[in-house]
């Protein structure tokens, strides 16, 4: 009981820094999250424990754990990282024969219809859940870890914008699109798609990240819990 509650902690806290609800400086105190969500505080420290380790948060003594404040030069170095990895990925599991990719066109559809409903939340957890199973269809454990560490750490400023909801739009079909390729075999084709489909969120969030702290909060995905 006490793994799921950890985990329903880790995904709401992290979306709430990743999609810029909590910017740097957000303090999250233990018993203070942990009453607001009703729950104990075993799973809530778990929580924020497995986040620090990620760095999106930091403890600091006395007082809970602190938001990180990212930079223009850490988002770009997550970008480029991400291309040279997940395109590896993707590369060896257009190669393979028998890559087991139905559940891609799952999770595309539900990235559709978050686009379509207007839920950021599962937006997010959906287009998550659709890049670790490409990346996990390549069969190397290390490289799926490696892949989805990097993008939690990657803060979505912006997601909610104009430009954001844009590129939200133009992202459903690339989702079947870099399905059907992956499953054709079309290595390169896919690399051309995917190289595009992760680069093309970069202005948006260079930009939003380029605004103060207090224009990231007008860009709000779920209520603020626990933030005391």
């Amino acid at each position: 009981m006490d793994q799921n509650l950890r985990e329903q902690v880790v995904q709401q806290v992290r979306s709430e820094i990743i999609s810029g609800q909590s910017p740097p400086g957000t303090m999250y105190s233990v018993p203070s999250l942990a009453e607001s969500l009703g729950i104990s505080t075993t799973p809530v420290r778990e929580a924020l424990l497995e986040l620090s380790r990620g760095g999106l948060i930091e403890p600091m003594r006395n007082r809970g754990f602190k938001v990180v404040e990212p930079s223009e030069a850490d988002l770009r170095n997550l970008f480029d990282l991400r291309e040279v990895l997940e395109l590896h990925a993707a590369d060896v599991v257009a190669r393979k024969s028998g890559a087991v990719l139905d559940d891609l066109y799952r999770r595309a559809d539900d990235i559709a219809r978050a686009v379509r409903e207007e839920d950021m939340r599962l937006y997010l957890e959906a287009d998550r859940a659709y890049h670790r199973v490409l990346t996990a269809a390549a069969d190397n454990p290390m490289l799926t870890d490696m892949v989805m560490g990097l993008r939690d750490k990657m803060r979505l400023y912006g997601i909610t914008s104009r430009s954001g909801l844009a590129r939200q739009q133009e992202s459903v079909p690339e989702h079947y699109e870099i399905a059907d390729l992956a499953k054709a075999g079309d290595a390169p084709a896919l690399a051309i798609l995917l190289r595009r489909h992760i680069r093309a969120w970069e202005p948006v969030f260079l930009e939003a990240l380029s605004r103060t702290g207090k224009d990231l909060v007008r860009e709000p995905l779920v209520a603020a819990r626990g933030r005391r």
